[in-house]
C-alpha cells in the first residue's frame, strides 16, 4: 500500500516537523526566530520535501518565503498526523493532556480564565494554554488544528469545523448619568445618533443592525472590557452585553432600553475540528465540560464549576 511513498529518500518526520512550523509561524525567518543556522536548516528541509513530491512548497513574498497552497495543505496533513503521534505517545507515558484554546478577550477575561484557573481545574493532569484570538483567526487554526478549541460569536463556519451553542446574551445600553438626566433623554439621543458612544472593535458589535446604522462611535477601544471601563468614566455611553451589568456596582449609570436592540439575541460558541476528537479520545470529555461550565457562567456569572473531567 505504501510502497511508492517508501520507494525515494527524502521524508521523513523532521522535515514534516519543519514544514508544520514553518506552515504556523508564517514564513521560514519567523520559524527560525531570527536564527540564521535554523533558517538554513528549515530551507533545506522544505526542498527536499519538494524534490520527494516534485511540487513547490514555498513561494517568495517580500525578502521571503511563506509556503504556496500545496505546501499549506502538506502541512496541514502533516499536522494532523504529527499531533496523532504526539497524542499516542502521551498516551504511552500516561502524561496529562494539553488543549489550546482561542477566544476573544473579553470571554477570556471573563469566562474562561475563572473556570480553568479554579483549583479543580489546575488539580487535573491536563494543561490549557489560552490565546486571545479574533473569531476569523480562530477558524482558521482550528481548519489547521493549532487550536484545539474555539469560542466564536458568528453561527456560520465552514465544514468540516462543529459547533455547539455555549450560552446567549443581549446587548444592553448604558449612559452615564453625567450625560444625561433621563433615560428617556438618553434614548431620544441614541435614536438621533447623537449620544457618544464607545465602541469595542474586536467584538461581535453589530453595528450593520437597523437600530445602530449610520452610527459614528466616539472612541473605539478593543474589547467590552475597555468599553466598561471608558464607560466609568462617565463621558461615554456603551453597549455591552448583559452579563457584564455594570448597573450592579454603580449608581452612575442609567440603563437605557432601546426595544430593537433589546429583542436581539445573541450566542457565544464554542467550536472545534471533528479530526481532534478522533485524534484525541480526552478531547471529547473536555469539550463536553468546557460547554457546561460555559453556559453556567454565560447563565449565572462567576460560579463554582465541577472539575475538570480530562
Amino acid at each position: 500500500m505504501f510502497a511508492r511513498l517508501f520507494a525515494e529518500r527524502g521524508l521523513s518526520l523532521d522535515r514534516l516537523r519543519a514544514l508544520v512550523e514553518v506552515g504556523a509561524a508564517g514564513s521560514i525567518v519567523k520559524a527560525a526566530g531570527g536564527d540564521p543556522a535554523r533558517q538554513s536548516l528549515y530551507s533545506r528541509q522544505l526542498k527536499e520535501l519538494e524534490d520527494f513530491f516534485r511540487i513547490t512548497l514555498t513561494e517568495r513574498h517580500g525578502k521571503g518565503l511563506r509556503l504556496t497552497p500545496s505546501g499549506k495543505e502538506l502541512a496541514r496533513i502533516s499536522r494532523f498526523f504529527l499531533l496523532g503521534l504526539a497524542t499516542f505517545q502521551r498516551g504511552c507515558l500516561a502524561e496529562g493532556q494539553s488543549f489550546r484554546i482561542g477566544a476573544g478577550s473579553t470571554i477570556i477575561q471573563l469566562f474562561l480564565l475563572p473556570v480553568l484557573a479554579e483549583a479543580a481545574a489546575l488539580r487535573s493532569r491536563a494543561s490549557y494554554s489560552l490565546e486571545s484570538v479574533a473569531s476569523d483567526e480562530v477558524e482558521r487554526r482550528l481548519h489547521e488544528l493549532t487550536l484545539d478549541f474555539g469560542v466564536v460569536a458568528s453561527a456560520a463556519i465552514s465544514r468540516p469545523l462543529q459547533l455547539a451553542v455555549a450560552g446567549e446574551w443581549r446587548l444592553q445600553l448604558w449612559a452615564p448619568k453625567a450625560l444625561c438626566a433621563s433615560e428617556r433623554q438618553a434614548a431620544r439621543l441614541f435614536q438621533e445618533k447623537r449620544l457618544p458612544l464607545v465602541s469595542p472593535a474586536d467584538e461581535p458589535l453589530p453595528f450593520e443592525h437597523p437600530a445602530l446604522k449610520g452610527y459614528a462611535p466616539r472612541l473605539t477601544c478593543p474589547t467590552f472590557v475597555e468599553a466598561n471601563a471608558a464607560l466609568r468614566q462617565q463621558s461615554v455611553a456603551a453597549l455591552l452585553p448583559d452579563f457584564m451589568n455594570p448597573g450592579a456596582s454603580t449608581s452612575g449609570l442609567l440603563r437605557v432600553s432601546i426595544p430593537a436592540l433589546d429583542a436581539e439575541v445573541f450566542n457565544y460558541r464554542l467550536a472545534w475540528n471533528p479530526r481532534l476528537l478522533r485524534l484525541n479520545p480526552h478531547a471529547s470529555r473536555v469539550r463536553d465540560w468546557l460547554l457546561k461550565s460555559l453556559a453556567e457562567r454565560l447563565r449565572r456569572g462567576p460560579a463554582v464549576n465541577k472539575a475538570d473531567p480530562a
